[in-house]
């Protein structure tokens, strides 16, 4: 399949500039790949489509304050970095704008929240191919702990403004854990706690995975061809508990529900090859899955997602997910995505929501 195949129109004015109301109050498409027609709900109808029994798993990674600010000691000219993954303490791959002419020995002093200058300094080491920059940060024992003051939320390229307090919270899930993002699962935006206590008490299996989402998330697929692609790479886990729990859901019928494009890359990443015995374990590692169609999916048996840009590789996950092993779902994922520009719906990481049975 070709990369121009997964392409559609979407009038600006459809990508979601901000969160709505309330992290409930969003639109759901529910998509059924056995039946018509496409259903128009509120998110909070999701309880309608879940029963006692399924496992509903979630990507807990918390998004880092991974953009920081600050300007050249010797020119004063701004730069803006943006970590993308730690190499070890104090030493994080990132990329800097404008990068083209930093060099190794370039040196950053970084700017508080409120544009003071701080005592840490970003110091170029090197700079790869792909055009990002291996910076160690001086004056400080260690970065992560700095992030409150000088850091920002990494809002996505799409959203034409800057991150402001609303978005320190609304940017992240309500069961956010580890640190480690540098944009948000966000599928698991809508949730809210009270929304989560209802799914349990009415037996739902609320269970967690982590991926920490790379900046690579955003990256265009550039070859021609599906098969040439090249997939960034993500660090995940896959802890015992949630392990146990599909394991058991499998075995007894029950189903396995991703929330997220990121929870499904986990377990697909982890399922054993065999046919004959289903066990997943406990497991931490990094993934360069790439989900497109044709496909054959072993655990998942439910998505719920948001709208992701043309040709992406969280669309083509998603078509392959709409017709499993077959190249028919991107067909019924676009005639989806138009319907649900017909109807209005908002778009991307802030957008609305699309369950898919």
């Amino acid at each position: 399949m070709h990369t121009t195949d997964f392409d559609y129109t979407l009038p600006p004015e459809l990508i979601a500039q901000s969160p709505a109301p309330t992290r409930d109050s969003s639109r759901l498409l529910v998509l059924h790949r056995t039946k018509l027609p496409i259903e128009h709900r509120q998110f909070r109808d999701l309880l309608n489509y879940l029963r006692a029994g399924d496992v509903l798993v979630f990507n807990n990674s918390r998004v880092l304050r991974a953009r920081l600010r600050g300007c050249k000691p010797t020119t004063g000219g701004q730069i803006e970095l943006l970590l993308a993954e730690e190499v070890v303490t104090n030493e994080w791959w990132t990329m800097l704008r404008p990068g083209k002419r930093v060099r190794a020995g370039t040196e950053v002093q970084l700017l508080t929240n409120a544009g003071n200058a701080s005592l840490v300094r970003a110091v170029v080491l090197a700079k790869n191919d792909e055009g990002h920059c291996r910076v160690n940060f001086k004056g400080t024992a260690n970065i992560m702990d700095e992030l409150d003051a000088l850091g920002e939320i990494p809002l996505p390229p799409y959203i034409e403004r800057s991150a402001g307090t609303d978005d320190n919270t609304r940017y992240q899930t309500v069961f956010a854990q580890p640190t480690g993002s540098v944009a948000a699962p966000t599928a698991g935006l809508h949730f809210t706690p009270e929304l989560l206590d209802v799914l349990r008490a009415r037996g739902v299996h609320i269970r967690f995975v982590t991926l920490h989402v790379g900046l690579g998330t955003f990256a265009p697929v550039k070859a021609k061809n599906l098969t040439d692609h090249v997939m960034h790479e993500e660090r995940f886990e896959l802890p015992s508990d949630t392990a146990d729990a599909i394991n058991a859901a499998k075995l007894e019928g029950r189903r396995v529900i991703a929330v997220g494009t990121t929870t499904m890359r986990v377990l697909e990443s982890v399922v054993q090859p065999s046919a004959f015995n289903f066990q997943l374990s406990a497991f931490r590692g990094r993934t360069r899955i790439f989900i497109h169609p044709p496909y054959h999916f072993r655990v998942v048996d439910a998505l719920l997602t948001n709208f992701h840009l043309p040709q992406s590789t969280l669309l083509m996950l998603v078509s392959a997910f709409a017709g499993p092993g077959e190249l028919h779902g991107r067909e019924l994922v676009l005639a989806a995505y138009a319907e649900a520009v017909r109807k209005r719906y908002r778009f991307f990481s802030y957008g609305d929501a699309m369950l898919i049975l």
